[in-house]
């Protein structure tokens, strides 16, 4: 065997080939599981930011236009400022519950609102904040009469795993606004987005504010994990050269020992395991 594979030959070792194996495992994972993920949670939020900063430039737009039909989809349409006329049903109070609105608990109220010669839509009207105990305060109904409505247009919310629907204080109470689950509790058929009033709007209560243009930090923590993608195996590189090195250098000492005017070590020599380590790897300070 050439001298420099036998130089290699402690690689085989279980130890080293374990750390070799972490090494490849992290490196996979941060290019193909962390950064993306990552970078994809930034893209969405651009997105999002993207949408909601022109919904604020943007003047409203009949809701018949963006959605006809009551399937109609509305993809990329989300915080578009709409009008849309036409009338509350009656007799149907459904709340989302732990919800929270300016860093407080508070009930979302919803109700749907059949659109002249359009689609029902499920109307988010606002919030009230719960009295002592989580129970219900006061809520006033929402107009009978047809009334036209400002709102943004919002996408429906996936439902919660292991939370399903209930009925308290005479509402039924879900725990994310899903158009599709009110739907199956109310009996009313729904479209696929819901309506988000702004202020002052017939049937409005507590008005939600819009979110901030924050991207937040998905970018930097995208950049970070290829990062350490990339500095993985170059440490593991190091760490191979350092012995590699180390070896050598022992087996030079050992060479030089076997002369009677060399058998003793210099002073300096390291001479226990730690000091080894210390020597090979650097001391800490």
């Amino acid at each position: 065997m050439p001298p420099r594979n036998r130089s290699l030959r402690f690689l085989l070792r279980p130890s080293w080939l374990a750390l070799a194996l972490v090494c490849i495992a992290f490196t996979y994972l941060c290019f193909t599981v962390l950064a993306p993920w990552q970078l994809g949670k930034n893209t969405k939020t651009s997105r999002e930011n993207q949408q909601l900063a022109d919904s604020l430039n943007a003047a409203p737009v009949p809701l018949n236009s963006l959605i006809p039909q009551q399937d109609s989809p509305t993809k990329g349409q989300q915080w578009r400022k709409v009008t849309a006329t036409g009338h509350y049903l009656p007799g149907i109070r459904v709340l989302a519950r732990l919800r929270v609105v300016e860093g407080d608990q508070a009930f979302e109220v919803l109700a749907p609102f059949a659109v002249d010669g359009g689609p029902t839509v499920l109307v988010d009207r606002g919030y009230v904040r719960p009295e002592q105990g989580s129970h219900i305060p006061p809520i006033p109904p929402p107009p009978e009469n047809t009334v036209t409505i400002t709102a943004r247009l919002r996408d429906s919310e996936p439902t919660v795993q292991g939370k399903d629907p209930f009925t308290r204080d005479g509402y039924q109470q879900v725990f994310s606004i899903s158009t599709e689950q009110v739907s199956t509790l109310t009996g009313v058929p729904l479209a696929g987005s819901y309506l988000q009033l702004v202020d002052d709007q017939p049937g409005g209560l507590g008005v939600i504010g819009v979110p901030r243009l924050d991207a937040g930090p998905f970018l930097s923590y995208g950049i970070q994990w290829i990062l350490f993608g990339v500095l993985a195996p170059v440490a593991l590189g190091y760490f191979v050269y350092s012995e590699v090195r180390a070896r050598r250098r022992e087996k030079e000492i050992s060479a030089a020992g076997a002369r009677p005017d060399e058998a003793k070590p210099a002073p300096d020599q390291p001479t226990t395991v730690e000091e080894k380590l210390a020597d090979r790897y650097g001391r800490r300070r």
